[in-house]
Order: structure tokens, then C-alpha cells, then sequence
């Protein structure tokens, strides 16, 4: 797998796969990042459940907030890793081991290492990219603000 350049074919079918998803590092911050994603990841029909040790035991947009992967009792089919590199790796491994399908690491944070060990147990692996982001980008969402319309740009005009 080349982890420098998905194919969009391959993020819509993680995308299409994960129903319930675990998000590690999830915040109960408003305004954290991990934060947003959980809850537009919501709105979009996924269970995300808070993995947080420093919130354990208490809700985080109607979920139980766990402390690990191995408290979660129902099947995981993603692992949303909101941590970073040196610390997806752990992530990863305890990932295996809770039978999870995918291993998504959130932009800037990357281990090939860990995605190796995860794509040889047969795990799907997509690192340094947002399933917020991915999912709004392939289903269209972005045009809504003017993102992929050629009407807003971050590009200076040519003068002419």
C-alpha cells in the first residue's frame, strides 16, 4: 500500500465499511479537533466511541467515554487514532488485538512501522489523513462551502 496517495476508491470503502468506530484520544473539549470529527462522524450515521483515559466513565456527545480499546465490548471496525506518531503505534497493536478491520491515523500523525504490522494481521491502514475531511470531500460536502467550486481559492490571482 502506498500511504503517500490513496486512491479515492479505497477511503470511500474504509469509509463504507466502518460503522462503529473508536476514537482514541477523543475530547470532551468543544473546540478540540477530535471533538468535531466525532460529532459530524455522528451526524453521518457512524458510532464513535470516546477512548480517553483522563475522561473514562464519563459521556462525550451521548458516549461512554473508556479508558482503553480492550473496555470496548462491542465488534470495532475502525480505530480513529487522535494521538500522535510514537504513540499510534501502541494504538495499533492494541488495535489487532481488539479485532478491529481499520487503523485511520489523523493528519500529521504517521507510523509505517504500525501500519505494516497492522496490513500483515489483515488490517486496512489509511495514516495522516481526517475521516471528517475524506468523508465531506467524497460525498460532496465541501462544494457547500466553496471548497472544489473554483469560486474560493487559496491561490493569488494573476494579475493581468
Amino acid at each position: 500500500m502506498n500511504h503517500d496517495d490513496y486512491d479515492d476508491k479505497y477511503i470511500i470503502e474504509v469509509l463504507r465499511d466502518a460503522k462503529t468506530v473508536a476514537m482514541v484520544g477523543a475530547s470532551a473539549n468543544w473546540n478540540r479537533p477530535s471533538f468535531f470529527a466525532m460529532k459530524y462522524m455522528q451526524q453521518k450515521g457512524f458510532r464513535v466511541i470516546p477512548v480517553n483515559p483522563g475522561v473514562a466513565g464519563k459521556e462525550i456527545l451521548g458516549e461512554m467515554t473508556v479508558a482503553s480499546l480492550d473496555e470496548i465490548e462491542d465488534p470495532i471496525d475502525m480505530v480513529d487514532i487522535f494521538r500522535n506518531s510514537e504513540a499510534a503505534g501502541q494504538i495499533t497493536d492494541d488495535a489487532i488485538k481488539a479485532g478491529a478491520k481499520i487503523v485511520w491515523m489523523q493528519l500529521g500523525v504517521r507510523n509505517d512501522e504500525a501500519a505494516k504490522r497492522a496490513e500483515d494481521a489483515g488490517l486496512r491502514v489509511v495514516m495522516n489523513r481526517c475521516p471528517k475531511i475524506e468523508y465531506a470531500r467524497l460525498y460532496g460536502e465541501l462544494s457547500w462551502h466553496g471548497i472544489n467550486s473554483h469560486v474560493i481559492t487559496s491561490k493569488r490571482r494573476k494579475q493581468a
